[in-house]
């Protein structure tokens, strides 16, 4: 018996039944037309290429080869599997003291060995998502807010604010000085809270920057400290592109910067880590909450419960990561292979006359299409982001998904391809330029939208979005996303 969407309202919870998922952002709608129309190499060479997904696949033959040549850090081979009983019956949520060694080894040598890491303050959850959300939970009420410089990745809003009530307001950077955050904004973010009368809990920040592929340097990291101690609010730092910077020793942590300041409160101060970038491991969801606040640590670690690393993951990566020279070389080499590959791409723009932001970290770059838009506003930002997707079979990711105050600026993602799919991808983006020089975008309505036909096949959406015809990377194959829904 089909129920109502009125009816589903009135016998579940609020939560289950809010828009809080943000599903419906153009950020989710350029997976969903990626789903409708995945491209393959061999059997379907015409069909969308996927640029929206922030995966890093460059190395793992590195990964494979570590994984042949020692057999015993899994327990599900013959080599290893003495260890089976022990760490299958393993429940402590501080998590095996092995595994979290070794987590400190690891985030101390991503980060050039210029900071330690105490193996003790780090908490385990459910990758980067469930590390936000516990800090939100441990930090703000409901109703209170977190300050996010602009533009930024928009899952945020539904990590840190769908269950738990929380707001981001929006601190306002422009391109006129590359995106940076200046105290201005800052204060300007604050007093209009005020005037809101929202309560400010923190500051949230992304170093490197997801989506703009750079970092911080240290005189903006020592103003945002100072302005954080001055209005004793929080400062949560997400490190968790840190190794992705090609240029390793550029990258400044803020555990840098607290040796650095003696007035900092450190009980304010909150990194959140995970090897979803850095290592290329989304699928192991391992996220990492390390605060400075002996409260916050206990805390999240009884948190932690709802999203814990499994046993299995933690013995096998003890292992790996442990190994440093194995470390050392695959932070050296990945990002060697980053920077080859967003030059390839970047300069491939360039011949053709699209410019992006300069940058040298993340998986992904943030491409300027200002001068492709009809009119400098969303409304045509929305229309061309959907040509790009339905005539160029590209799924890129529009800045006003990510919160940007200015059309024109798209994401793309770099290093979840393999170098045959990005010489295509770059070959569809110059044919496109070169054929519409004078280009005159035309209104066109979503080609996913409700029963009409998507515009590049003869099925209709909720045909092709079944479950079984999902990427296995979409959100939407997740039953909460398709309960949801």
């Amino acid at each position: 018996m089909e129920v109502t969407m009125k009816n589903t309202q009135n016998i579940l919870s609020k939560i289950a039944t809010n828009d809080g998922h943000g599903e419906n952002s153009p950020y989710f709608d350029g997976w969903k037309a990626y789903d409708a129309n995945p491209f393959h190499s061999k059997h379907n060479p015409t069909g969308v290429i996927q640029m929206g997904l922030a995966e890093n696949m460059l190395c793992f033959d590195l990964i494979q080869e570590w994984i042949q040549a020692n057999p015993t850090a899994s327990i599900c081979t013959p080599q290893g599997a003495s260890d089976f009983k022990e760490i299958a019956i393993f429940q402590d949520y501080h998590g095996l003291p092995e595994f979290r060694n070794s987590i400190a080894n690891f985030m101390s040598r991503v980060r050039g060995n210029r900071v330690t890491f105490d193996p003790d303050r780090i908490v385990m959850s459910g990758g980067a998502t469930g590390a936000h959300e516990t800090l939100a939970f441990c930090l703000a009420n409901p109703g209170e807010a977190f300050l996010v410089p602009t533009p930024y990745y928009p899952g945020f809003d539904r990590d840190l604010g769908w269950r738990t009530g929380v707001k981001l307001l929006p601190v306002v950077c422009e391109s006129s000085n590359n995106f940076k955050i200046t105290s201005e904004a800052l204060e300007t973010a604050y007093e209009k809270a005020k005037l809101a009368n929202i309560k400010v809990k923190g500051l949230l920040i992304t170093n490197p920057s997801n989506p703009l592929g750079t970092f911080l340097d240290r005189e903006t990291l020592k103003d945002l400290v100072t302005f954080i101690t001055d209005k004793n609010i929080h400062l949560i730092c997400d490190e968790i592109y840190a190794g992705t910077v090609t240029k390793g020793d550029e990258f400044i942590s803020i555990a840098e910067i607290i040796k650095e300041e003696p007035k900092c409160n450190l009980d304010l101060i909150h990194i959140v880590y995970s090897l979803s970038k850095d290592l290329g491991f989304p699928g192991f969801r391992v996220g990492i909450v390390y605060s400075y606040n002996n409260n916050v640590v206990n805390i999240a670690r009884k948190m932690s419960s709802f999203g814990l690393v499994s046993t299995q993951t933690q013995h096998m990566l003890a292992s790996m990561l442990s190994d440093n020279k194995f470390v050392d070389n695959f932070i050296s080499e990945s990002r060697i292979r980053l920077a080859h590959r967003h030059d390839m791409f970047t300069r491939g723009l360039a011949q053709v006359g699209i410019g992006s932001l300069e940058s040298n970290a993340g998986l992904f770059f943030w491409m300027d299409l200002r001068r492709f838009l009809k009119e400098p506003t969303f409304e045509s930002e929305m229309t061309f982001w959907r040509t790009i997707i339905c005539d160029i079979k590209l799924n890129v990711s529009p800045g006003s998904s990510f919160h940007c105050s200015e059309p024109g600026w798209f994401r793309v993602c770099f290093a979840n391809m393999d170098d045959e799919t990005t010489m295509i991808a770059l070959r569809r983006i110059k044919t496109f330029v070169l054929k519409n020089k004078m280009l005159e975008i035309k209104t066109m309505r979503p080609c996913w939208q409700n029963n009409q036909h998507f515009r590049l096949s003869s099925r209709r959406l909720d045909d092709m979005l079944t479950p079984h015809r999902m990427s296995p990377h979409s959100p939407l194959a997740s039953p909460l996303v398709r309960a949801h829904n």
